[in-house]
């Protein structure tokens, strides 16, 4: 079983979020006990990045299940690991990233996105990728890469269930 995406904050809780999204995009896969798989030969984790009234949510997500929110103010779900359903659906995102590895463009810079964008952060087991896509055609569902949306969704619901538990 792997680490979980985890370091408790300290002092600032948004400079503490930030901090856990850099950890999530800097940090090598052996990091998080993870090796390439039949499955996952490729990708290993995604973030999805939105806005959120003035700031961004991120969701991270792990093949073997690991999931948080983070956001640049001072909410966050950590823990996700612990409950199936948040396994499942934080797995079932890294497996739709896995199709978009090839098209992904390599990266070693991390901004959020712009207000009207969505960017998606693969972390693959030779560095990092991501895709900038625009929002509203997410959001209608015409977007090539909906499917890597809506799993990303799925996520974000399944940590906000066990947030009401």
């Amino acid at each position: 079983m792997a680490a979980p995406i985890r370091q408790e904050p300290k002092g600032d809780p948004a400079e503490g979020m930030r901090k856990l999204r850099l950890k999530a995009l800097t940090a090598s896969p052996a990091d998080f006990g993870l090796k390439p798989t039949q499955e996952f030969p490729k990708v290993y984790g995604a973030l999805a990045e939105f806005p959120m009234d003035d700031g961004t949510l991120t969701i991270v997500s792990l093949y073997d299940g690991n999931a948080s929110l983070y956001t640049t103010g001072t909410f966050g779900v950590i823990g996700g690991f612990a409950h199936e359903p948040v396994r499942n659906a934080a797995n079932s995102f890294v497996r739709a990233a896995q199709d978009f590895h090839d098209e992904a463009v390599t990266t070693n810079e991390f901004p959020y996105p712009n207000s009207d964008r969505v960017r998606f952060y693969l972390l693959t087991f030779d560095g990092v990728r991501f895709i900038d896509t625009d929002l509203v055609s997410l959001e209608t569902g015409t977007n090539k890469y909906f499917s890597l949306f809506a799993k990303g969704n799925d996520v974000i619901t399944e940590l906000r269930k066990i947030t009401k538990k």
